[in-house]
């Protein structure tokens, strides 16, 4: 098929690799624009732009899509069907008809279960058991579009989201491919009224530990900040992001440290802390942590000093 396939992050590339191995003519390629990063704050291509032009894919990145000459030039390229995952600019209508087979959104959860933008990380931050891709034909509401495919996995009991994230981007590469084979065949199913949520875009003031929380909710909160925005706390005044967690016994005051394996309080329960960074340095698996900074059993982590 004649695709024109639109994403920007890390969670899309993979789809773009799987479109290419199918044997799918890719038209075009739309991402974000580049931006300026890292200490020269250069501008830098999205991973979906570097890897369309290292596949020598031609690539467009418009600010919107709203001008007639933005979606005349979308149109021109007399698509079969857009493929759309995590590109980070709302379709106007007459982007959204204007392939043959309209467009076609990979999501990754179990719609309406987490509409929007921070589905990964909600899912865990709820505890929810599962969660899955859905393949779903793009209308104007915000992912309230019916499901073509759909595929549900079990969430670990101690993964984070970055692990799920790229577990998510396979599955919805291999999924997409499915789609687009079958895609004659396939009935579009409409979403049910029941059982909607919205994943809210991660505020970075939920990102700080109240270690009074029962267990549970710390470590989803852990596991579902990492890698970013990274859950953090303060040990010996100093501000610690949290990136591995697991559940563990343990009972005392909340915050307060009941091993030397940095196995920690709270409100009701205890986790313990697997993973570490302290700013400006990379993050380190707990025994290496230790090794460099001993934590002793009666610290006090979430206060300004200890």
């Amino acid at each position: 098929m004649r695709v024109i396939f639109m994403g920007t992050p890390e969670f899309s590339v993979p789809v773009l690799d799987a479109l290419v191995q199918a044997g799918h003519e890719i038209a075009a390629v739309y991402c974000q624009p580049p931006r300026p990063a890292g200490r020269g704050k250069k501008d830098r291509p999205t991973p979906v732009h570097a890897r369309a032009e290292a596949l020598g894919l031609p690539v467009r990145h418009p600010t919107s899509l709203k001008s007639p000459a933005e979606q005349a030039a979308f149109a021109a390229l007399k698509a079969d069907v857009a493929v759309v995952v995590a590109y980070g600019l709302i379709l106007p209508q007459p982007i959204l008809d204007a392939p043959r087979h309209g467009c076609l959104n990979i999501h990754a959860s179990l719609l309406p279960r987490w509409r929007g933008a921070a589905p990964i990380h909600r899912a865990i931050m709820a505890g929810d058991a599962e969660t899955g891709i859905c393949i779903m034909q793009m209308e104007a509401g915000l992912d309230t579009g019916p499901v073509l495919l759909r595929q549900a996995t079990p969430i670990g009991a101690e993964e984070t989201t970055a692990q799920l994230h790229d577990r998510l981007s396979v599955m919805g590469a291999d999924l997409i491919v499915q789609a687009l084979d079958r895609l004659p065949e396939l009935t579009p199913e409409p979403q049910p009224e029941v059982g909607v949520t919205y994943a809210a875009k991660i505020d970075k003031a939920e990102a700080r530990v109240d270690w009074s929380r029962p267990a549970v909710e710390v470590d989803r909160q852990i596991r579902g900040l990492s890698p970013f925005p990274g859950a953090w706390t303060q040990i010996e005044g100093e501000r610690v992001k949290l990136l591995a967690s697991r559940l563990s016994d343990g009972q005392g005051v909340p915050g307060e440290v009941l091993d030397d394996a940095l196995r920690v309080a709270c409100g009701t329960g205890a986790v313990e802390l697997l993973r570490l960074q302290r700013a400006g340095k990379a993050a380190q698996d707990r025994e290496t942590f230790l090794r460099g900074w001993p934590i002793p059993a009666g610290t006090r982590l979430g206060s300004e000093t200890s």
